[in-house]
């Protein structure tokens, strides 16, 4: 069951961004769609079908909800133009991290949209959206890893962030699990996997904290020692996983 306070922002986003642009259909995916939501940390990821390029004044629509509702911070929206469902590497308007810029909905999200195919408005994705395909997804998933995180591994700075601590190693448990099984898993199924793969239990603990603990003050000397130690995992890892 949806959280009152986050139906009440879905509903109000539905009603607000029609009154802006022509929309076709609003779909949920992520964490919610698939059962892995934490009210105030998670996002809350919403994708709109539109008939043309949205109008500027959507960027409005989500300042004014942000305004309204601190929670509305976490919801992020890309616009597909109903006319180009079916191309995975064109970029779409998007409203996300509080700034509006422009992404491809990848074939994870695609395959996301397909698995939960909840539409908060208009048809469900398995109406409007071609099915990506296992080499599709596969292949993806293998280029993210390769050509993006594993070349990120050769920097200092990003690894002091919690967001690429948690995100480097829940997207590569999560890639072992797809590249093996086929199915995707939620994040926080992908914390299970992570202590298979050979992360440092430290590290997994500290993202289990944080993500659904209580979070707690993290000190610049840990920060810099679980950077050190997910790099170091990652770039034996990640080829692993490739392999």
């Amino acid at each position: 069951m949806i959280n009152e306070a986050v139906q009440q922002l879905l509903d109000g986003f539905v009603t607000s961004v029609r009154q802006v642009t022509a929309v076709e259909a609003v779909w949920l995916h992520g964490s919610l769609a698939l059962g892995d939501y934490q009210l105030g940390r998670s996002d809350l990821d919403v994708v709109a079908v539109v008939s043309s390029p949205p109008s500027p004044a959507v960027a409005e629509v989500h300042r004014q909800l942000i305004a309204a509702s601190p929670l509305a911070a976490k919801l992020h929206c890309s616009y597909m133009v109903a006319g180009q469902l079916a191309d995975p590497s064109i970029r779409h308007v998007t409203f996300a991290q509080e700034r509006y810029f422009d992404r491809p909905v990848t074939p994870v999200t695609r395959r996301e949209l397909a698995l939960s195919n909840v539409a908060l408005y208009g048809p469900p994705p398995s109406s409007l959206l071609p099915a990506t395909s296992d080499d599709e997804l596969f292949a993806f998933i293998r280029r993210d890893l390769r050509d993006f995180w594993l070349p990120v591994t050769r920097k200092r700075t990003p690894w002091y962030a919690d967001i690429w601590v948690d995100l480097s190693l829940l997207t590569l448990a999560r890639a072992h699990v797809t590249l093996t099984t086929g199915v995707l898993i939620t994040k926080r199924a992908a914390l299970d996997v992570l202590a298979s793969l050979g992360a440092p239990p430290a590290v997994i603990a500290d993202i289990t904290q944080r993500r659904y603990g209580h979070p707690r003050r993290t000190w610049p000397w840990w920060r810099h020692r679980r950077g050190v130690l997910t790099r170091a995992f990652l770039r034996t890892a990640i080829p692993s996983v490739l392999s």
